[in-house]
């Protein structure tokens, strides 16, 4: 099971997504999942998809999808020639504010969560605030109100975001992980915010460790 069904599975909500073995099938796929689209490719040996150009984005029509499978398989067999292309994950298109949500076990503390903001605020400023898990409601809030782009969220931009949800989705996650202790690591990226239900659009998981028994 890869990381968006595990998190769908358990209650979290995912950017309409399906899986297309060949260009055929991605076109078929974006119109039931409406334009436009996102390509991302599908392959167990491709972590960070974006590098290996393995990412289209804003696909408006057929010839768009055809053209973004083909530089997809072309740049993943150029970059990965030993690997395994299994297709590519046709994705709506998200909107909102970018947003980035993680865990990881630290040798001292154990599990801590990490929340930021999207793009370049976590690439080039490294925006991001962390916490021990598990949280409660006001560590959630303070990680919220502590980022430098705090404002962005608070509708500075005149882009609306359910603060309240987004508290409710840290705490979610931490949960998550004090129920599942085999997650050992977790990379939401991104996480797209608006007045809705924050909407997951990429995961990856690192698992093994104990399995937390049965009751």
């Amino acid at each position: 099971m890869d990381a968006l069904s595990f998190l769908e599975g358990k209650g979290f909500s995912i950017l309409r997504t399906e899986f297309a073995r060949d260009a055929d099938e991605a076109v078929q796929a974006a119109w039931r999942v409406g334009f436009p689209v996102t390509l991302k490719v599908s392959s167990p040996d491709a972590l960070h998809k974006t590098e290996l150009g393995g990412v289209k984005a804003k696909l408006r029509g057929e010839e768009e999808v055809r053209e973004g499978f083909r530089e997809i398989a072309e740049a993943f067999r150029a970059r990965r020639p030993e690997g395994k292309f299994e297709g590519v994950l046709v994705q709506e298109q998200g909107d909102g504010v970018e947003v980035i949500v993680g865990t990881l076990l630290d040798g001292q503390f154990g599990p801590v969560l990490m929340f930021g903001l999207g793009g370049i605020f976590a690439e080039v400023l490294e925006d991001v605030a962390f916490r021990i898990i598990p949280i409660e409601r006001e560590d959630a809030r303070q990680m919220i109100r502590e980022l430098k782009g705090y404002p962005l969220l608070a509708g500075a931009r005149g882009i609306q975001v359910d603060l309240e949800r987004l508290e409710d989705f840290l705490l979610k996650v931490s949960r998550l992980i004090e129920d599942n202790p085999q997650i050992l690591e977790m990379d939401l990226n991104p996480v797209f915010l608006s007045r809705g239900e924050p909407l997951i659009c990429d995961a990856r998981m690192k698992m093994g460790g104990p399995q937390k028994a049965a009751p």
